[in-house]
């Protein structure tokens, strides 16, 4: 798995999660949901994440810059 995929996959995952525990719990946890899409929208511009530096230093490796994960 690249760094690129486990990013999307943990967001996604936090997302989901989140809106689970706003629904069930409380809906305080919808500031998770905020905070993990301020940080993508960040990312999007600065092309730096904290996940991504974590993931690589777990030894993933990146997409090497194509489209298809270099393939």
């Amino acid at each position: 798995m690249t760094v690129e995929r486990a990013l999307r996959l943990m967001a996604g995952l936090v997302v989901l999660l989140s809106l689970a525990l706003a629904h069930y719990v409380s809906i305080y946890w919808l500031w998770l949901t905020a905070f993990v899409g301020l940080n993508l929208l960040q990312s999007a511009f600065t092309n730096w994440c904290p996940a991504m530096a974590i993931f690589r230093a777990m030894g993933m490796k990146d997409s090497g810059g194509s489209c298809c994960g270099g393939r």
